[in-house]
């Protein structure tokens, strides 16, 4: 079992202890900690945590910890075996694929209604996205750059005012970063892959070309598919275009 931590879920001393935070339960600051590191992909699939390693970790004894796992075991990320540990349930090829296809549709949805109904204006957004930090993530970290990939799409999605899509795609928040942690993406070299897929994506939506956007996006979510090691091919249904099924 490795001891690897997440790099932002507790605060650390200029020696690299973590300090203890008494502003919160513990059990509430394990969640957060162990829950950060499943997010963001330092815990992985099939990793096996271990109860002893995180109290010791966290400077704190083993029962806030259980607590933790058991909550955590109940949301689906992990699977308790006694005596043994907390294994990182893995995210199936299925869920990934369905999870995948549920963003190009919400998102497409997005898009339609952005480039073709009243709200922020497609030129507006598309400069406001330009200038994101997912466009242009230089200086940001590898969880940094994971979170402003999500805020970007999120971005998109909110510009549409439509509450119920929105809370949709909000719904799928957790899922959707344990999917972009496996598929690493925002770590050299694929970092400057995905950053090039937003600018196209963010210029689109500043001309206003609805089709051209939808293909940036379908490309964007294909390459987090062959970066999982899947086939990128995505049903029909899944990703409407105004020019037909392969958006030409």
């Amino acid at each position: 079992m490795s001891n690897t931590t997440p790099s932002e879920s507790v605060s650390t001393n200029t020696a690299g202890t973590p300090h203890p935070d008494d502003s919160q339960p513990a059990a509430d600051r394990a969640y957060r900690h162990v829950k950060a590191g499943l997010l963001d992909g330092s815990y992985p699939d099939g990793h096996l945590l271990s109860e002893g390693e995180i109290a010791q970790h966290l400077r704190m004894s083993r029962t806030p910890v259980r607590e933790a796992f058991l909550h955590l075991q109940a949301e689906g990320f992990l699977r308790l075996y006694p005596k043994r540990g907390a294994l990182v349930v893995p995210i199936t090829p299925a869920e990934t694929r369905s999870l995948l296809e549920a963003r190009l549709a919400l998102e497409s949805f997005a898009i339609d209604k952005i480039t073709a109904t009243t709200g922020p204006p497609p030129t507006s957004l598309g400069n406001e996205l330009l200038t994101h930090p997912a466009c242009d993530p230089s200086d940001l970290s590898d969880a940094e750059m994971h979170e402003a990939d999500r805020a970007f799409h999120a971005r998109i999605v909110a510009a549409a005012e439509s509450p119920v899509v929105t809370d949709l795609y909000s719904a799928l928040r957790e899922r959707q970063l344990r999917v972009t942690a496996t598929a690493r993406t925002h770590e050299s070299p694929r970092r400057s892959t995905v950053t090039e897929q937003h600018v196209r994506l963010a210029t689109a939506l500043r001309d206003g070309d609805a089709a051209e956007a939808k293909r940036c996006l379908r490309e964007h979510l294909a390459h987090t598919m062959r970066a999982i090691g899947l086939n990128d091919d995505f049903p029909t249904g899944a990703h409407p275009t105004d020019d037909g099924p392969d958006g030409e």
